[in-house]
């Protein structure tokens, strides 16, 4: 064995995660306001990180959303997630 290859399981690596697309004013999504968890939107207006929003749409919100209608796949997937809660809610009582 030589001495200059290093053994195996005991070399470190660098683990890189994949940077976020984030878009910049075109295509549809560009059209509408989208439905993004509370928090995550305060965190992105501090330190600008993108957002995700429910459509899967990656950006940094700068934009006033009451400017525009709501995407309408963020909002079937919200009102399918709020009748998923209120039927089992209805049924547990």
């Amino acid at each position: 064995m030589s001495t200059l290859e290093p053994e195996r399981g005991t070399g470190t690596g660098t683990l890189v995660e994949p940077t976020p697309q984030t878009s910049h004013g075109d295509g549809d999504h560009e059209r509408f306001a989208h439905y993004v968890q509370k928090d995550k939107i305060m965190a992105s207006a501090l330190d600008g990180t993108p957002v995700v929003a429910l459509c899967g749409k990656v950006w940094v919100p700068g934009r006033d959303p009451k400017k525009y209608p709501v995407c309408p796949m963020c909002k079937e997937i919200y009102e399918s997630m709020s009748s998923g809660d209120d039927d089992k809610g209805k049924g547990g009582k």
